[in-house]
């Protein structure tokens, strides 16, 4: 038999049960390889992370896993790692390498206590959405108030605006419809004005029905709303996600650069340290 011991984090939240669960295997050197998509199936968090030795600039290499597939670069499991490894560590970044690259993270403490942290993330690319009328129809709507774009920072998100919060928060989407579009990984739905924005996230083709807090889609959120006049470079933005499935969570992104060049994508938040445990397993 064999310990594999992990942390759980509730993560772009400051209260605990609330935000995007995590769970975080701290050392996944003697995990074997057949091992690593089951733990996470049985987790059956949005995301759970493998953490391993460094291979370049980095202070560790991180492997995320969806309950179904691994991916190359998520948001939440990347904050939540930084602060599960940075505490006891006592750093002010931490370089976590990814499948998307390398992803500094920068923390902030109150006293001994990591109280935020702000990630760097990949600049997504973008090009127009070539499915709208199925991702229009599988969502519930008529239209999108900006153009259907999907971006793609390691993970391939889709953006659909909607005339109002109270939309937003009303959409019963078709998961059967949404799960069998091609080429993306996340259905984001958000609306808002100036520096506060509400959004929901389905991806029922990998797993993850709704989820309460994505970190890799707040990016790219606000580089789409830069690149349609919503904002200006440098704005931060707070954005408001999970309320309708029980975890309410806050994420701020910020985006720097020009309208010729974006330079910098950032997303930040809170994570809290919620448990602890490990499965016994024969190998």
């Amino acid at each position: 038999m064999a310990d594999f011991r992990y942390v759980v984090a509730d993560v772009f939240t400051d209260k605990p049960l609330e935000g995007n669960q995590v769970a975080v295997f701290t050392d996944a050197r003697e995990i074997p390889e057949e091992l690593l998509q089951p733990l996470a199936r049985e987790i059956n968090y949005s995301e759970t992370v493998f953490v391993l030795p460094k291979e370049g600039d980095g202070h560790a290499r991180i492997r995320i896993f969806t309950p179904t597939i691994e991916i190359p670069f998520a948001g939440h499991p990347t904050l939540g790692t930084a602060f599960v490894l940075a505490a006891p560590l006592q750093l002010d970044e931490i370089r976590l390498e990814t499948g998307a690259g390398l992803v500094p993270v920068k923390l902030e403490r109150d006293g001994s206590r990591i109280a935020f942290g702000r990630m760097e993330q990949p600049v997504p690319t973008f090009e127009p959405y070539h499915d709208e009328a199925a991702l229009l129809e599988g969502v519930g709507v008529e239209r999108s108030e900006l153009p259907v774009e999907v971006y793609d920072n390691g993970l391939r998100h889709v953006y659909v605006a909607l005339s109002s919060e109270e939309a937003v928060a009303a959409l019963r989407p078709n998961f059967g419809a949404l799960a069998d579009l091609p080429a993306v990984l996340g259905i984001n739905c958000f609306a808002g004005s100036g520096s506060r924005w509400k959004t929901r996230m389905f991806a029922p083709g990998n797993g993850v029905p709704e989820d309460p807090a994505t970190g890799s889609a707040a990016g790219p959120l606000a580089v789409h709303l830069v690149r349609h006049g919503c904002i200006e470079f440098g704005d931060e933005i707070e954005i408001s996600q999970g309320a309708e499935i029980g975890r309410p969570s806050t994420l701020f992104a910020r985006v720097e650069g020009s309208s010729e060049q974006v330079e910098k994508v950032e997303v930040g938040g809170s994570a809290v340290i919620v448990a602890r445990g490990e499965f016994r397993l024969p190998v």
